[in-house]
């Protein structure tokens, strides 16, 4: 499946598929230039070492996993690497990984050398049906997370969703707390099917889960790009979730805050029968 993020002149291609990530060629100019690949310690080796293999001139820089990568210090390292790898404005970035890869990759690319081209190749679900699409980029500072960033559009978005039959439940389950938001705020269909199934038997409607997701994100983000109006919909649970990450310390991963901040709001604000249908549906995974 071809969705296209259509944003003019930065718009793009989403391309959902199994076994897509092996024929990133196919998709992109990968031959002709130098290829940066951005990756964590937690992704698996192959995933990096398969987009390398289909470029001439590339490299692999992997950071630590998890949030604490999203730091100046580890983005002034990856920029002293592009730097020493001699990255110009031609050339490409990828990132490969989860959503901390993605955020890092995207600012990397905004703002070395006044911006350069990137795409997103997301390895889990959360970052498959939510981060890797729509441009906002980020890193965190000790006052806050996702405080520093920039709207940058990738120039791809490759989701392989053979890739998630790698991922550890609780990764896999972060994914599916964003999947029960794209539920509550536009798809009441989407949200039946996650209520029916449970983290035991989900993983074969991931193709369906990320189409619908990915489509309500890209019709949302092609009407207000920039996160002023209808666009902010797509924060349900965010506030809160962020809040409840960074006062545990990143403690509870970014799909358990959010849960739990999805919850928190509804209970103040909804019918009792939806906020104790939406608890369901998460003690569910």
């Amino acid at each position: 499946m071809k969705l296209t993020m259509q944003l003019g002149s930065r718009s793009y291609d989403i391309i959902l598929k199994s076994g897509c990530l092996a024929n990133l060629y196919q998709f992109a100019n990968v031959a002709n230039r130098k290829v940066f690949i951005l990756t964590d310690s937690g992704v698996p080796e192959q995933y990096a070492q398969t987009v390398l293999a289909q470029c001439p001139n590339g490299m692999v820089y992997t950071v630590p996993q998890g949030e604490a990568s999203k730091s100046l210090k580890v983005y002034g390292q990856v920029l002293q690497a592009m730097l020493e790898f001699n990255m110009t404005r031609k050339d490409l970035l990828v990132a490969v990984g989860g959503g901390v890869v993605g955020d890092l990759t995207g600012f990397a690319a905004a703002t070395f050398l006044r911006g350069i081209r990137y795409i997103q190749i997301p390895t889990t679900l959360l970052a498959q049906i939510d981060s890797s699409v729509g441009g906002k980029t980020a890193i965190n500072i000790p006052g806050g997370k996702n405080l520093v960033g920039a709207f940058k559009q990738p120039s791809l978005v490759i989701c392989d969703p053979d890739t998630l039959k790698t991922l550890p439940a609780h990764i896999l389950s972060d994914g599916i707390a964003e999947a029960i938001k794209y539920g509550m705020i536009r798809d009441p269909g989407l949200f039946a099917l996650l209520d029916a199934h449970n983290s035991d038997n989900v993983l074969p409607q991931a193709d369906e889960i990320i189409a619908r997701c990915v489509t309500i994100k890209r019709d949302i983000v092609a009407k207000d790009e920039f996160d002023t109006g209808e666009r902010m919909l797509l924060n349900f649970g965010h506030t809160l979730g962020h809040a409840i990450e960074r006062h545990s310390e990143f403690a509870y991963t970014h799909g358990q805050a959010v849960a739990a901040g999805m919850c928190m709001l509804s209970a103040r604000t909804a019918a009792p029968a939806v906020t104790a249908r939406l608890i369901g549906c998460v003690s569910n995974y």
